[in-house]
């Protein structure tokens, strides 16, 4: 998640929200006060809950990441650990801040409820596996299911490997590049590939439906999808497998998917 901060009618100085935290030191811990979440500009932050007194990662968070978003929604003490993987530089939001930012801009509340919802089942699975409540993991189990244990890494690579863009497996993955009036970053952001600027804000979205992935193009892309070649119509979804090449306005990707 990107953000802009604004203060009264302007923009504040970027520094004023700036948390720079060594490797290795915590953030916060369970149990303390919070009223300010975090949104990471650089690094990598461990989430750590003690279980059976045993401290498990829950999640290992990156670049765009947020976390201690329940101390705001729900006025809550931490629910776990933030420690510092790396050097990490934070961007600091307390609850003026947040409130402002869903009131100019409801897409930043929308992709803030699919990641709490993806991150709650990860660690909903994790502590079943990890209490012994799990169902058997057998073929007839759903648990692969909703744990993705069973599923594929799913990935947009760029020629040359220079970069890759994960999918998301429940939720659908928008391409396209940052805009930078709101600060929305998409899912797959092609911004740093885009010299000629060929990409919409909003190209295109890749959804799962039954298991297979589709790609559909926005409504309002200018330089068109391309699924092998062919360009696609907007709005149709079009079936994507595993070598397939995609090209988003002038950006050349393939899509992948490793089986585990």
């Amino acid at each position: 998640m990107k953000v802009v901060l604004k203060s009264g009618g302007g923009a504040a100085s970027f520094e004023e929200y700036i948390v720079r935290v060594p490797a290795g030191e915590t953030v916060f811990s369970e149990g303390d006060v919070g009223t300010e979440m975090f949104v990471i500009q650089s690094g990598t932050v461990d989430i750590v809950k003690k279980v059976k007194d045993e401290a498990r990662v829950l999640s290992v968070l990156e670049r765009g990441d947020f976390f201690g978003e329940m101390s705001i929604l729900e006025d809550v003490p931490r629910t776990a650990d933030a420690i510092a993987r790396t050097d990490v530089e934070l961007v600091r939001i307390n609850q003026s801040t947040f409130d402002e930012m869903l009131r100019h801009n409801g897409e930043i509340a929308v992709r803030m409820l699919r990641k709490l919802s993806r991150r709650l089942r990860e660690t909903t699975a994790l502590l079943e596996q990890t209490t012994g409540e799990a169902p058997a993991l057998d073929e007839s189990s759903d648990f692969f299911e909703r744990t993705g244990a069973r599923d594929g890494i799913f990935r947009l690579v760029a020629d040359g490997g220079v970069e890759e863009f994960y999918l998301n497996r429940d939720t659908e993955t928008l391409v396209g590049r940052i805009d930078p009036v709101t600060g929305i970053r998409p899912d797959v952001d092609l911004t740093n590939l885009d010299g000629p600027r060929s990409v919409s804000r909003r190209h295109a979205k890749i959804v799962r439906v039954d298991g297979e992935f589709q790609v559909i193009e926005e409504i309002g892309t200018m330089n068109g999808t391309f699924v092998n070649g062919n360009r696609i119509a907007t709005g149709a979804p079009v079936p994507i497998h595993d070598g397939d090449r995609l090209r988003f306005g002038l950006v050349d990707l393939t899509f992948r998917v490793t089986r585990s």
